[in-house]
């Protein structure tokens, strides 16, 4: 699969994004410390322990999702699932991921684990007030798939997320919004998955994933 420059900059641009909270949140605990001493120690620290906990559990997703590690073949279900609840706890989304909630047909298939995970993080940029995404096991055309309902206030595919996700939109009409969507597409369609949207009612939307 080859990756244009401008998107490699995007999703460098994402991660930094994402991760500049927790690391400036250790710093700010650090300093606080230097600062004032005794008094805010266990402040601080709870500051620190917490913000490096955000951050450690964001890096090991974003290993899973952007790096090899999710790519290969003898990646556990259990090992994906953990990872990305982990990844959303404490945070505005409640994930719903039970042990039959991906058939076997469609989770033995190389990458659909990784693009699961890629999709947990463009649920997470769809639903920017919270929600709730609760993965379905579903048959749709004589195929088995999984079925990602994702309900809350905004719960849609915009038509820049849906450009990006089909890679309709031109790589130079990327922008650090709508570099989720595209990768996610991207890897979905390289490791030959489906991703079939829906919108069943106002604040509810379907993402069904399929071996194409």
């Amino acid at each position: 699969m080859q990756i244009d420059l401008r998107v490699m900059e995007l999703l460098a641009s994402k991660l930094c994004h994402d991760l500049i909270s927790p690391v400036s949140a250790i710093n700010n605990g650090v300093e606080l410390i230097e600062d004032i001493g005794g008094s805010v120690v266990d402040e601080a620290m709870k500051l620190i322990g917490d913000s490096a906990g955000h951050a450690a559990r964001r890096l090991r997703l974003f290993r899973m999702a952007y790096g090899r590690t999710g790519s290969e073949e003898n990646l556990g279900i259990k090992d994906a699932r953990q990872v990305a609840e982990q990844y959303v706890a404490g945070g505005k989304i409640t994930l719903h991921w039970n042990d039959v909630s991906v058939p076997e047909g469609v989770v033995d298939h190389r990458g659909c684990l990784k693009t699961l995970i890629n999709m947990v993080v463009m649920a997470e940029e769809i639903l920017a007030y919270g929600g709730v995404v609760t993965l379905h096991p579903t048959t749709e055309h004589d195929r088995s798939g999984c079925r990602m309902e994702i309900i809350g206030r905004n719960a849609q595919l915009s038509p820049l997320f849906e450009g990006a996700l089909n890679a309709t939109t031109a790589i130079e009409e990327l922008t650090p919004r709508t570099i989720q969507p595209y990768i996610t597409g991207r890897f979905a369609a390289h490791f030959g998955l489906q991703i079939q949207p829906s919108q069943p009612a106002t604040d509810h939307l379907d993402l069904v994933l399929s071996v194409a």
